[in-house]
Formats: C-alpha cells, structure tokens, sequence
C-alpha cells in the first residue's frame, strides 16, 4: 500500500474526526453538523482515492475496492444528510443512517482484515 505523507495524513485524520462530529452533532445543530460532515467526508474519501495498492495481491485489492465503496458510501450519507437537512428529494427523514451504517461495516472490516493480508504475504 502507498502510504500518505505527514499532510495528507493529517488532512485523512482531520476529515474522520470531522464525520464523526457531524454525525454526532446532527441532533443537536443539523446545520452545522451537516457542514461538518460534508467537509470532513470529502477530505477524508480524497485521501482515500490518493492511497493505491500497487501490489498483486487479489485480497488486498479486493479490500482496496472495499475501501473505496465505503468511502462512496461517506459521501452518499453526505448527500443524503442534505437532502434531509434541506428538505429536498426522497431523503426526507433518516435514511442517511443506513449508508453511514454500511459504510463504516466496510471501514472496519477493511482496518482488520488489510494487516492482517500484510503481514501474511
């Protein structure tokens, strides 16, 4: 895997902390918590497209692909999340929640299985 520099790094950690704040405040301020979730998932699936595998593993790309559909997903809740917040569209209560829900199963599956493939090949 190709690792981030020391910025992107940061910029991949800020927008995670991000999403975890406007998913946590969308009670309470939807309108900043939307803001927050916005900014922090396209930080955060931009520094994820930047990673590549380069390697010829079929697992690890296949959990690479993985990855980017969680990171889809982030933005998907993205969209989603305004639509409620805004009132437009199909999305008009929570449904947000399903693809944040989808998407960090995926993220987390991905965050054991990948060091494991590592170590072993």
């Amino acid at each position: 895997m190709r690792e981030l520099n020391h910025w992107q790094n940061l910029l991949f950690r800020t927008g995670a902390v991000l999403m975890l704040a406007g998913a946590a405040a969308h009670i309470v301020v939807p309108h900043i918590a939307l803001c927050l979730f916005v900014v922090g998932a396209g930080a955060y699936a931009s520094m994820r497209l930047r990673t590549e595998y380069l390697g010829r593993s079929v697992t690890l790309t296949r959990l690479r692909r993985q990855q980017l559909l969680a990171s889809a997903c982030f933005v998907l809740t993205a969209i989603l999340m305004s639509m409620q917040d805004l009132r437009y569209g199909f999305a008009t209560r929570n449904e947000w929640v399903v693809s944040l829900v989808v998407g960090c199963v995926l993220e987390l599956y991905t965050a054991w299985r990948i060091p494991q493939e590592l170590t072993k090949g």
